[in-house]
């Protein structure tokens, strides 16, 4: 089993039930310092050399969800893969490679790759310059492009983005939400 990390808030302690219900073995890695950057780079550094799912509290699940996430897994183990995306050419096109790295609320790294996003994340210039303090998508994005590595979007999405309020920046809309997510695990 592939090991799953879930960045979260004590904020939104429910959504974390819902998760650690359905999740049992998921590990948490809460905020400590009000910081999606920090929270994220723990992140990273608890999954060490290991191959990971990465999850953001705010997400639902579709039915089955570990069975068809190990299933993805094990098609393309070596690979980044999303498990969320709200992009309009997802009817269309389906499970596919993408040039640009979105959305963090599900993804997997292969064995390694937390370990060098780390040590990249950590001079990023979105960081480094403060334009994007909360840009971890921005900067897997950059990371995955210097590496000349692509990435799989899963889909249907096997998570969706909860419709709520963005802990990061309220004003963010709560329309967020994949169009291709079906079979909610209640």
């Amino acid at each position: 089993m592939t090991r799953k990390i879930l960045m979260c808030m004590k904020e939104r302690q429910s959504f974390v039930d819902y998760l650690t219900q359905k999740i049992p073995d998921l590990e948490l890695c809460y905020d400590q310092v009000r910081s999606a950057r920090d929270t994220f780079e723990r992140a990273l550094s608890l999954a060490g050399n290991d191959q990971v799912v990465i999850m953001e509290d705010d997400i639902i699940l579709t039915k089955d969800f570990q069975k068809k996430l190990e299933l993805e897994i094990s098609k393309r183990p070596w690979e980044v893969i999303n498990f969320f995306s709200q992009r309009p050419t997802d009817l269309i096109k389906g499970s596919r490679h993408d040039s640009r790295f979105s959305f963090n609320q599900c993804f997997y790294l292969p064995k390694g790759m937390a370990k060098g996003m780390l040590e990249f994340s950590s001079n990023w210039w979105g960081y480094t310059t403060g334009e994007h303090p909360t840009g971890y998508d921005m900067m897997m994005d950059d990371y995955l492009r210097e590496n000349k590595k692509q990435h799989w979007i899963v889909v249907p999405s096997l998570v969706n983005h909860r419709s709520a309020k963005s802990m990061i920046d309220p004003r963010r809309s709560t329309k967020r939400q994949s169009k291709t997510f079906n079979e909610e695990w209640e």
